[in-house]
């Protein structure tokens, strides 16, 4: 198949996971079916949300995710990423969604792959709480010993980085916390959830297990000791914090000393082997000493009194959301990884990489998923063990504090009428699954 590039993409290995990503509560509605998460407090406060908009019944995929099964088996990838919502797991009868969901998927020849948590934490928990990680191990075995026989693939949480500094340091997110540093003990509480949820899949039989984190290259602004500074300080926060802990068994210097309780003990459960490392990329991040200004930087307002500051990746094209488009980046990111943890990084599957465009003939997307392909077979190439990559994601849905104005998806979703489009960058994809043969690799 001709790209822009002139050549088709790449080959890559057989046995490769060719998939797309979704999440639950930005996807499925049916709000009124399952108990209050931590986004419908938050979303109820006025000015949360650009739009005003909630996720009550975003793209309705709880009433109509037999047709969005029928898209992914007529877009012909091999594996489907989606989320478990915990509150939809409490309330009654919620597991038999997803036991539907499985069935239906297995039923069309595609792989589900679940992710565990991805930030609709139920209204009463709170990980500032350490019990809240123990009590999401009981989630995780409650669903593994309902879908373990049709599920051999897991993820345990989604970008615990951004949870964390999103949601708890910042406030732009739910629950919508402004803490700053204070905020650290929501990443050991996810980081020990995650291990706990490893040991809980692992007693239900699970032997395919990874975790689901958001990386980039972090590039700094200039040569000068106090950018360079501010880099670092900026990478081992939203790269080597969620990182280092799961793949090394310790934290960067200097964090231990910040976290509550036996970090040394906790370490023990958060470094639980994986089978695989999920590596969501969007782009790198420039980043200085900081300005003592507030800055706006991919629709969050950075504050001042931060020991950096974000600034912009000039010479490249952005996305509607802003963000830089560098699928060189991505090959860097995993290079260095490999560099950095050698034997102790597993094979690499990439969870998420997607980009937002408006207009259902989105050639620029296309464009981006074709560079970050060939950026990734790049670093196949270069000896990465790379075992898989999902787009983000496959409708249109509700992009958390931007509302509906953001446009991820390979399909077109019409709000108001909830039809299904599919666009250029999915009839695209489908022409680059069927020469990879990704549905023949089952």
């Amino acid at each position: 198949m001709a790209t822009d590039a002139g050549t088709p993409i790449p080959r890559f290995p057989p046995g490769f996971l060719w998939g797309v990503s979704t999440s639950a509560h930005q996807i499925e509605g049916a709000a009124e079916l399952r108990e209050p998460s931590v986004w419908d407090a938050f979303t109820a406060e006025p000015g949360r949300v650009k739009d005003g908009s909630t996720a009550a019944v975003a793209c309705d995929h709880y009433h109509r995710h037999r047709e969005d099964v029928a898209l992914l088996a007529d877009l012909g990838v091999n594996a489907y990423r989606f989320s478990v919502s915990w509150p939809r797991v409490r309330s009654e009868g919620g597991l038999d969604f997803y036991d539907r969901l499985v069935d239906e998927l297995c039923a069309a020849g595609v792989r589900p792959v679940p992710t565990l948590f991805h930030w609709d934490l139920p209204a009463d928990l709170d990980w500032l709480d350490r019990d809240t990680a123990a009590r999401f191990a009981d989630h995780v075995a409650l669903v593994a010993g309902r879908l373990g026989d049709r599920v051999p693939r897991w993820i345990t949480l989604n970008e615990p980085a951004e949870h964390t500094l999103l949601g708890h340091a910042l406030g732009v997110h739910a629950p919508g916390r402004r803490l700053l540093f204070d905020a650290l003990p929501v990443a050991h509480h996810q980081l020990l959830a995650h291990g706990l949820a490893v040991r809980a899949l692992r007693a239900a039989g699970a032997a395919d297990i990874g975790v689901a984190n958001s990386h980039g290259p972090t590039w700094a602004a200039s040569a000068e000791a106090a950018d360079v500074e501010a880099a670092d300080f900026y990478d081992l926060l939203l790269n080597r914090l969620f990182a280092d802990p799961l793949l090394l068994g310790r934290y960067p210097d200097g964090i231990e000393a910040l976290l509550p309780g036996d970090v040394e003990a906790d370490l023990k459960v958060i470094a639980e082997p994986l089978d695989w490392y999920g590596v969501n990329y969007y782009a790198p991040t420039r980043v200085g000493a900081p300005q003592g200004t507030r800055i706006e930087f991919g629709g969050v307002t950075m504050p001042a009194e931060l020991p950096f500051s974000v600034r912009e990746i000039e010479g490249h094209p952005v996305t509607d959301f802003g963000w830089p488009v560098v699928p060189e980046g991505l090959t860097e990111l995993l290079t260095s990884f490999r560099d950095r943890y050698g034997d102790r990084l597993p094979p690499v599957v990439i969870t998420e990489n997607g980009c937002s465009y408006p207009g259902v003939d989105d050639q620029d997307r296309i464009a981006y998923l074709d560079g970050h392909l060939r950026a990734l077979h790049r670093a196949l190439q270069a000896g990465v063990d790379v075992r898989g990559y999902f787009v983000w994601s496959l409708l249109d849905n509700f992009e958390w504090a931007e509302g509906y104005a953001r446009r991820f998806g390979l399909v077109h979703v019409d709000f108001e009428t909830l039809e299904r489009t599919p666009k250029a960058s999915y009839a695209w994809f489908q022409e680059v699954l069927r020469a990879q043969g990704a549905r023949d690799q089952r």
